[in-house]
């Protein structure tokens, strides 16, 4: 008898267990979708691949059988995915005060406890002026020489092989533009590839987060370590160097971790480190090979960058002299061709923030701590807002970047 009595509460607390599970307690009105199967949720649907250039196919999915808000549930945690303009403007109109940063527990793994994203308030604030101080407007300027002369030699280099493997060669040529600046890294002078490990983080960036050897997963969380211990070292070094005039984003660090009350600690200052070298290479060669990609398929729009680029030429006193700030300001198509590449390539799927308090919208509620996802392909390919959403058409962007002007 005890034992039927037994296995009936333990089926009863099961089924009452995956019952809370599909259906999350609320005050008012959750929005429509699926909680996926308990503990995993609707993840793996989630981190399917996506092989065209169209919305992801879980979001697609989702967004005609539910709507453009709707209810998931990712790596165990519940989120509300949005892909309406409107609630996506509300959430980052109200950073900070009603939704504020934030990524799942996986990604703050692979990331560090303490990268930029995850940050708050003062914190971010902080770290953003810092990188600032590196690469705002007036840095930009003086970099745009060094930038022209590095994809001149590159492309020179180019030139003499019989085939170039375009992603991989984009994303050498800018980790070693950016590694340079940054903590002024030189491949061909050092004994270990730092470059290495981040292809190997990068492999398993998007992967099932099982960390078990053998996955990809774990290839990524080794390639991190063994990239963050290269840093570390790096930055060791750098701190007992001697340098009279700041050069790199180290010696900025190495300056704000000397102050007295710094609220910069070595930690944070390497997790920010990775995720500006992840950030700056890994979703800049994407872009490139996106557009040289488009441009071999639309040789009216390579035609028209040629004839911009040729007049800026032709003007110039000297032809060799290198770019200036001013001819760079004058490409309107090329601005409207990097707009559209950047529309088209969707270089991040998605983008968190977790609710402060509870919030009504549309009729639906998002309860307090639900995560709530923005995602910028449903915006970015949504033919209510570009007319042939798919297609690669440059000068939709010239009465928007008049206006914006």
């Amino acid at each position: 008898m005890w034992p039927l009595c037994l296995a009936a509460l333990v089926i009863i607390g099961i089924t009452h267990w995956v019952y809370r599970w599909r259906n999350p307690s609320c005050h008012g009105k959750l929005p429509p979708g699926s909680m996926g199967l308990p503990l995993l949720g609707e993840t793996l649907q989630f981190f399917s691949p996506n092989t065209s250039s169209d919305i992801p196919p879980f979001i697609k999915q989702r967004m005609k059988r539910y709507g453009p808000i709707f209810k998931t549930n990712l790596v165990g945690r519940p989120i509300v995915v949005s892909t309406d303009p409107d609630l996506n403007y509300f959430i980052f109109q109200q950073e900070g005060q009603v939704f504020q940063s934030w990524y799942p527990d996986t990604f703050t793994e692979i990331f560090g406890r303490q990268n930029v994203g995850s940050l708050h308030g003062f914190m971010y604030k902080y770290l953003k002026n810092l990188v600032l101080n590196l690469f705002g407007p007036e840095s930009l300027k003086k970099m745009l020489s060094e930038v022209e002369q590095t994809a001149c030699r590159t492309l020179e280099k180019w030139s003499f092989e019989d085939s170039v493997e375009l992603k991989e060669a984009t994303a050498r040529m800018i980790f070693d533009l950016t590694a340079k600046k940054l903590i002024s890294y030189d491949s061909t002078k050092s004994s270990e590839n730092l470059r290495d490990n981040f292809v190997a983080f990068i492999q398993g960036l998007i992967s099932f987060p099982l960390d078990v050897p053998g996955t990809a997963y774990h290839k990524c969380l080794q390639g991190r370590k063994k990239a963050m211990k290269m840093l570390k070292k790096m930055l060791q070094e750098r701190r007992g160097m001697k340098r009279k005039e700041q050069k790199d984003f180290f010696d900025y660090v190495i300056e704000e971790l000397k102050k007295e009350g710094t609220v910069l600690t070595e930690a944070i200052a390497l997790d920010l480190m990775f995720v500006l070298l992840f950030a700056s290479f890994e979703t800049t060669s994407l872009a490139l090979t996106y557009a040289i990609k488009v441009l071999s398929d639309n040789p009216l729009v390579l035609k028209q960058l040629q004839e911009e680029h040729e007049a800026i030429l032709k003007r110039r006193e000297d032809p060799n002299s290198g770019i200036t700030w001013k001819e760079y300001k004058s490409m309107t198509y090329t601005f409207q061709f990097i707009n559209e590449t950047v529309r088209l390539a969707n270089i991040v799927p998605g983008i968190f923030r977790k609710a402060l308090r509870e919030i009504n919208f549309k009729g639906y509620t998002i309860p307090a701590g639900w995560a709530v996802m923005v995602c910028p392909p449903a915006v970015h390919l949504n033919p209510a807002k570009y007319q042939d959403p798919l297609t690669f058409n440059p000068q939709r962007w010239e009465v928007r970047l008049r206006e914006w002007n």
